[in-house]
């Protein structure tokens, strides 16, 4: 006996009806960061003692500007999706939660935007 209803049944989904694609964005995103993050470890550790205008002009070189976009985007993305479960499970109150899942948007799309921002003014020499 089954708690589940037919249509349920027949679309394969669970209550929320969306929670695989969420859990599947999450394990994409942390897939995506792990050589990313290693990339861009190596590569700063490697011009730490070049200063600034090394770094500045390794960053104008179209391939690593490319990948720290990247970097940047998925990052803030995969901490908005992983924070928005963390306040779906553990948030109760229904205005604090939406507040909470306001602010967590609000911040990963400014810090996003800020972070690429950053990037293509350092690229274009701007």
């Amino acid at each position: 006996m089954s708690l589940r209803t037919e249509l349920g049944k027949v679309r394969g989904l669970g209550a929320a009806k969306a929670g695989t694609h969420h859990w599947w964005l999450q394990r994409a995103t942390a897939i995506a960061l792990i050589p990313l993050a290693v990339w861009l470890i190596a590569s700063l550790v490697s011009h730490v003692a070049g200063g600034h205008a090394v770094v500045t002009a390794w960053i104008g070189n179209p391939l690593v500007a490319v990948l720290l976009l990247l970097f940047v985007v998925a990052m803030f993305y995969h901490a908005r999706l992983g924070l928005q479960v963390v306040i779906e499970d553990y948030v109760h109150d229904h205005g604090m939660k939406l507040a909470a899942l306001l602010a967590v948007n609000f911040l990963a799309i400014a810090g996003g935007v800020a972070g690429v921002f950053a990037i293509l003014k350092i690229a274009f020499g701007a």
